[in-house]
């Protein structure tokens, strides 16, 4: 039986706006797609056997960030257990609307995938992480249908997307409004950068147009009994102020919480921890891609 596992704390224990040293990457902004957000670091770990690899979606509501963003202690945590990783930028709003900023990191996920003899990866034991937006790209590419199209033109599109495990950071297992205010409440259903995530105005939130948006961007729309272990771990104060402003709850435990719910009856490993219990977010998202993405044996 797999287990799920929630958490929250702060986005891998890296505060905003502080930059900590890390190792040079091994292949620097590499193009996996045509915008110029399409750009990609990878640190290899050293093997002489294909490594699992571990691919770092950036988050900032889907408008901003960047792969710099990456923990140090998290990569580094990776490498020393012989896991490679992988930091990609991907398409903002509101140049682009839901669902690009999730197919470009699909797509980095389908190159990583193309270049697994060069860059000596294991195509079959790819994992995901991230923080807020790019925790929710984690979980809804972990979730939905794998989308390789193996007659497509373009030799990239042809890979798998399919994930072995996510384990993220103030993760939103759905962006629907609907269900947002339902679980958390109202300020967080209003958190201003929805209505361009979707391509809205403020006028179509109550549409057949956004509902179907709505329900094609949340990952948990996508569950089923033969997808991925998750782990989630969560900062955000588990009661909100009587007042809240708009936007407070978007990082609340309760999106783990309900996505554990929905796990754990199909079986599936999901993890919840939260900044009270004292948790790592670092270390323990190193321990559970090791558990999941390392052989019995190369367990260190």
């Amino acid at each position: 039986m797999l287990l799920c596992a929630l958490s929250v704390g702060p986005l891998f224990a890296q505060q905003p706006g502080k930059s900590s040293a890390k190792p040079r990457p091994d292949l620097a902004d590499v193009k996996y797609g045509p915008h110029p957000r399409n750009g990609l670091d990878l640190w290899r770990a050293k093997s002489d056997q294909p490594t699992p690899l571990v691919v770092f979606i950036h988050g900032g509501g889907f408008r901003a960030g960047s792969k710099e963003a990456l923990a140090p202690a998290l990569l580094e945590g990776l490498l020393a257990k012989g896991i490679s990783v992988m930091a990609i930028n991907y398409r903002l709003s509101p140049e682009v609307s839901s669902p690009a900023h999730y197919l470009d990191s699909a797509r980095a996920i389908q190159f990583a995938r193309s270049k697994a003899r060069e860059w000596n990866i294991d195509p079959t034991r790819i994992g995901a992480t991230g923080g807020s937006a790019g925790a929710g790209t984690s979980l809804w590419i972990g979730f939905h249908d794998d989308m390789a199209d193996p007659k497509n033109a373009d030799p990239v599109l042809r890979q798998s997307t399919r994930l072995a495990g996510m384990a993220v950071i103030g993760a939103q297992s759905t962006y629907d409004p609907r269900k947002i205010r339902e679980w958390v409440g109202e300020a967080a259903a209003r958190h201003p950068v929805l209505d361009g995530f979707f391509g809205i105005t403020p006028e179509e939130r109550d549409t057949p147009k956004a509902y179907a948006r709505y329900e094609a961007a949340s990952a948990i729309n996508y569950l089923t009994k033969e997808d991925p272990p998750v782990y989630a771990y969560y900062s955000e104060a588990r009661v909100l102020p009587a007042n809240p402003k708009a936007g407070q709850g978007i990082h609340h435990i309760n999106f783990g919480l309900r996505l554990k719910e929905r796990m754990d009856a199909l079986g599936i490993e999901c993890i919840v921890r939260h900044r009270d219990e004292g948790a790592d977010p670092n270390a323990e998202s190193v321990a559970f891609f090791v558990r999941h993405l390392l052989a019995p044996a190369a367990r260190r």
